[in-house]
């Protein structure tokens, strides 16, 4: 090969950038050692930059910039140690027609991983060819045969033996008869998707165009954060407070401090009450079936994190709202199906899977997390890989072991939320859960389901776990059957990944082949993954 050219795409907030510096710096080492011991001369296309003191891309604007100088044709390295940004590379990837290897750590603390599954997902989706690696040191034998590989062919394959077509599955026909029966009144009925501002963090991948999405009878109605903000001004703080005081009634822990700047604040919840109730009102004005809050731009710099707000609502047990006119309770008795940081993949897989787990009379809360990160585990029964399923701040606290007494808001870290804001935190329960992922590929929707376990680690291997990722977050530790720790990070086009509770383990299978077979009859090209 040519010289090969090294990029680090990075985050979009300097203080996230200069946060992992050193791990970046640390990990380009060991990737050059190992490249230029296979025989190729690595080049790094942009520097550290002094005043800003990060040497990552960080902008759009940058990144174009950057490409400028690498010549198109020569091999490209993406090494992400990181949370990144997308679109700041997207331009220049997207044109640029050398052979391309994104790469990650292997590491919890240091989100690379996750933020290579989003930037892997955002390069399929724009139908650039790439390929890719991670590793937890760069010197183990399945990063180094990668390396070797792609010097000499310009690819990587790796195995997907995991991964059945739909057309395989043999459906039995009682879930495919509940999948189809669904699909049919979502159709019939039709669904709105409330977007608050779309394409949140470089998420690419998480945005559906209206031309795949409006043949499966859903509708975006784009809403502005301003709008909700403006809501928020109009909730009384009586209503605030009784929201608040309903969470507390219920045995929920508010890890309330005095320093608004670092510690988590009795006036920051009551504004995230407000936004709770805000959120819902505009549902029902506007009607939608699900929302989608973008929060990271835009809102973060008007009011305290989404996370609280996000988990309740997606929790059928929730404080009640009232219209302020008639004083109906809306949504009475259900979850308003939100998608995290508007991921509209994941709000078309949790407004699917709501109306199945209805129909099959399971408990339908369901949310995202980040693929973050995980290791082996031997003990207690279990020898198994556990992944580190961790959404950035909020789960519904019916998937917390002692539900909203295992439950506690954590001040989010400051490093990243300026106005501060509370978490739903809380350990996800052990028990059977069906895991998917939405995805696009060659223009066309596309869907992954399996099936999975979640497991109840000793209380040092949790502690552990959330001091190695991020501790104000909740976890789920997660063993996702028949597929090993590579199959899923060279299958899976997300950072995120869509879980559900099932009752047992024959009720995940049925709600599995359900929610596959309402996805085929949607007409997405959907593939079964490990063992069912």
């Amino acid at each position: 090969m040519k010289t090969i050219y090294l990029i680090a795409n990075g985050d979009l907030r300097p203080a996230a950038n200069q946060a992992c510096e050193a791990a970046q710096a640390e990990m380009e080492r060991k990737i050059v050692e190992a490249f230029e011991r296979a025989g190729a001369n690595v080049k790094r296309a942009h520097p550290y930059d002094p005043l800003k003191k990060h040497s990552f891309i960080d902008s759009q604007k940058y990144g174009m910039e950057a490409f400028r100088s690498i010549p198109n044709d020569v091999p490209l390295i993406v090494a992400e140690a990181v949370w990144q940004y997308s679109q700041h590379v997207l331009s220049g990837l997207f044109a640029h027609r050398g052979p391309i290897v994104t790469i990650a750590n292997w590491s919890g603390t240091w989100p690379g991983l996750v933020g290579l599954l989003n930037l892997n997902a955002s390069l399929t989706k724009a139908g650039v060819k790439y390929s890719t690696l991670w590793s937890e040191d760069f010197t183990d034998e399945f990063f180094l045969k990668g390396v070797k590989s792609w010097l000499k062919k310009g690819r990587i394959i790796h195995d997907m033996s995991h991964v059945r077509p739909y057309r395989s599955a043999r459906v039995p026909a009682r879930s495919a008869r509940i999948g189809i029966k669904c699909v049919g009144e979502l159709r019939k009925k039709k669904a709105i998707m409330g977007v608050f501002d779309e394409g949140c963090m470089g998420m690419y991948n998480a945005i559906i165009p209206d031309e795949l999405l409006h043949p499966l009878g859903v509708f975006k109605e784009r809403l502005s954060q301003s709008t909700l903000y403006a809501k928020m001004l109009t909730v009384s703080d009586r209503e605030a407070r009784g929201v608040y005081e309903w969470l507390l009634n219920k045995g929920m822990r508010f890890n309330i401090g005095a320093d608004e700047a670092t510690a988590l604040t009795e006036a920051q919840v009551l504004q995230q009450c407000k936004m709770y109730i805000a959120a819902v009102r505009l549902a029902d004005e506007f009607g939608c079936a699900t929302i989608g809050i973008q929060y990271q731009q835009g809102l973060k710099d008007l009011a305290p994190a989404s996370d609280l707000v996000e988990g309740l609502l997606n929790n059928v047990d929730r404080p009640p709202v009232y219209h302020e006119e008639t004083g109906r309770e809306l949504f009475a008795g259900e979850a308003l199906p939100h998608f995290n940081e508007v991921d509209e993949c994941a709000g078309l897989d949790g407004l699917v899977t709501h109306h199945i787990w209805r129909h099959l009379g399971f408990s339908p809360e369901t949310t995202l997390h980040d693929v973050r990160w995980g290791r082996h585990f031997k003990g207690d029964g279990i020898d198994d890989f556990v992944w580190v399923l961790e959404i950035s701040g909020a789960a519904p606290p019916a998937h917390f072991i002692n539900g909203y007494k295992g439950a506690v808001s954590e001040r989010q870290p400051p490093v990243y939320f300026r106005l501060g804001g509370g978490t739903l935190k809380g350990i996800s329960k052990p028990g059977h859960i069906v895991w998917s992922r939405v995805f696009i590929e060659n223009g066309k929707l596309k869907y992954d389901i399996g099936l999975g376990e979640v497991v109840r680690l000793p209380d040092a291997e949790t502690e552990e776990r959330l001091r190695l990722t991020t501790y104000q977050w909740p976890i789920m530790h997660a063993v996702l059957k028949g597929i090993t720790r590579d199959q899923m990070m060279a299958r899976h086009k997300s950072n995120h990944i869509q879980v559900v509770y099932a009752p047992d383990h024959a009720g995940a299978r049925r709600g599995l082949y359900a929610k596959a077979a309402a996805m085929h009859e949607l007409g997405l090209d959907v593939s079964i993954c490990g063992k069912v």
